[in-house]
């Protein structure tokens, strides 16, 4: 097969579609809106990720607020075409097979990006062996890295395969994939006939290597004990990392910095914050982006259709939002709602109201995203209601099943339901996913995140939201920094810096209840018109930037083809 150059887009996880469980959250969901775009930018890229066959979880919430896990039931050759070469690995001395799904994303003019999913599920492997590409982000360390040689190396191996031989860039969507380093540094050195790396191979490996890093939170960047690497990993490309390690441990971070030559964090503030964490190295930003055509509703497809034709095409095209009329961003607001409502209803039996304020929140449930700072101060909340309008609450999300304190955050939430009644309904939705993640950005009224500073690098949910006219409330770290003007498209919660006593969440949720009570509350209800407004400038100004097709356009000069 003779194809022209191409990007090998390396991700642990790939937001595909709904059916297809092969993502957690944001960074899967992010991976799949990339090659989307890449699709219809005709930008030739290739993807490589593994099956997941049992997905992440199936969540479910029990009567005390308890989140339970279960295996996703799912079936690869329903939705996926297998490919007939195969590859191998070793670990620990043994022979791995791996087999590849294809699945192909379409772009707007037919163009294919190909995604192989890899696959141990082989007859000819060890029983143990066979499960290893089961689970997303399960098992203990000795099968994360294994999973982790199965994507870097193995990928590199099976684009081989499958005749992808003139690959001039291979980006790691994360630290997951840094393996694939070793296996082009490998490549490089046969090609030059030597044993051991000069600053040949490795400065040739750099000038093909792009690493994106998404997290400031020191837990997302995975690292494994020297020994077990060791153990796992085998001759030759154990020597070509075992230098790298530090404190008698292999960060798979440092090993994707140490062999790029471009490396970029997802948002200015996360640029900045990641140039801190890892000195010594060149790094840049590309703030995230969604997928416009994906996650704009119905209702607002047919209205930026008439108004804005070719916004699919040039997502640039939306600023014109700002010549739709109010009452007709309104009206198509109100029929993505009621569609959103009527799901919680039928999902919960809540009862509901499309015309009371609806705020909602939903991303992975974890400590430092602080989803419990909107219920801290049950009282506050009712107050509000009496004094300036009803609201209702829509929350989602998902912990991993491994984090005791993303759990209880879940349970204080529950718990909060029932002493916010009657005055406030607010529901818990289980098993947030892809679908329900469409109907709820589209379907609430106002989007709140409410992160501790600065650990969240990006978030893409409130982009989302934006191109549905929903108006973001969140904490200025992020993307929100460069969405967010004030009373404009949205509104922010705290100051920019957190204080220096350390008391951030008592500030923020101050702030989030005054401004609750005194601008969004009563502006929702006694001045529609400029709410309104508020939601035209969201599409128009934050719709029209933070999208993947700006995104890929960016990679694609600063990263794939400079």
């Amino acid at each position: 097969m003779d194809l022209p150059q191409r990007v090998a887009y390396f991700s642990m996880e790939i937001g595909l579609q709904s059916a297809v469980p092969t993502y957690s959250g944001g960074l899967g969901i992010l991976a799949g809106d990339t090659l989307r775009a890449a699709a219809d930018l005709e930008v030739p890229v290739v993807a490589i990720t593994l099956v997941h066959r049992k997905g992440y979880f199936y969540q479910k919430i029990d009567e005390t607020g308890m989140q339970h896990a279960e295996p996703v039931e799912w079936s690869p050759d329903d939705f996926l075409e297998e490919m007939t070469p195969r590859a191998q690995v070793t670990l620990a001395g043994r022979e791995v097979n791996i087999r590849a799904w294809r699945y192909a994303i379409d772009g707007i003019n037919g163009y294919p990006v190909p995604v192989y999913l890899l696959d141990t599920n082989l007859e000819e492997n060890d029983e143990a062996d066979r499960s290893l590409t089961d689970r997303l982000y399960g098992g203990d360390l000795h099968h994360r890295l294994r999973q982790e040689i199965i994507l870097g190396i193995g990928g590199v191996r099976m684009l081989r395969a499958l005749g992808y031989n003139n690959i001039n860039r291979w980006h790691m969507n994360e630290g997951h994939a840094s393996f694939l380093t070793l296996e082009v540094l490998q490549e490089e050195l046969e090609k030059n006939g030597n044993s051991k790396p000069t600053e040949q191979e490795i400065n040739a490996v750099r000038e093909q290597c792009v690493f994106t890093t998404h997290t400031p939170v020191p837990a997302g960047h995975d690292k494994f004990p020297r020994e077990i690497v060791e153990q796992e990993l085998g001759s030759p490309q154990i020597d070509n990392c075992r230098k790298l390690t530090t404190d008698g441990k292999l960060n798979m971070t440092d090993l994707a910095l140490h062999f790029s030559h471009y490396v970029n964090g997802v948002a200015k503030k996360h640029g900045e914050v990641s140039r801190t964490m890892f000195s010594g190295y060149v790094i840049d930003s590309i703030t995230n982006g969604v997928h416009a055509a994906t996650w704009t509703s119905p209702p607002f497809h047919d209205l930026f259709d008439k108004h804005i034709p070719g916004w699919r095409e040039d997502n640039f095209a939306l600023r014109s939002a700002l010549g739709i009329h109010r009452e007709e961003i309104w009206e198509a607001h109100m029929t993505a709602k009621r569609t959103f409502i009527d799901a919680v209803n039928r999902l919960t039996n809540a009862g509901m109201d499309a015309n009371v304020l609806t705020l909602g929140f939903a991303r992975r449930a974890a400590t430092y995203k602080r989803a419990d700072l909107l219920v801290s101060d049950i009282a506050r909340l009712k107050s509000i209601v009496a004094t300036q309008g009803p609201i209702q609450i829509v929350y989602a999300g998902k912990a991993h099943p491994a984090d005791g304190g993303g759990k209880d955050i879940i349970k204080r939430i529950h718990e909060a339901i029932p002493q916010l009644a009657p005055e406030i309904k607010m529901v818990y939705l289980k098993n947030y996913g892809f679908s329900l993640g469409q109907i709820m950005t589209a379907g609430v009224d106002i989007w709140m995140n409410t992160p501790r500073r600065p650990m969240e690098a990006s978030g893409t949910s409130g982009m989302k939201a934006a191109l549905n006219g929903v108006p973001s409330f969140s904490v200025l770290d992020g993307w929100w920094i460069e969405g967010c003007l004030e009373g404009v498209t949205g509104w922010s919660i705290g100051e920019e810096e957190p204080p220096e006593d350390g008391d951030e969440s008592a500030g923020d949720a101050q702030s989030l209840y005054e401004k609750l009570e005194h601008t969004i509350v009563p502006m929702y209800y006694k001045e529609r018109k400029y709410f309104a407004s508020i939601m035209r400038q969201c599409i128009a100004l934050n719709g029209s930037f933070f999208n993947t097709h700006r995104m890929m356009q960016q990679y694609v000069l600063n990263a794939y083809f400079c």
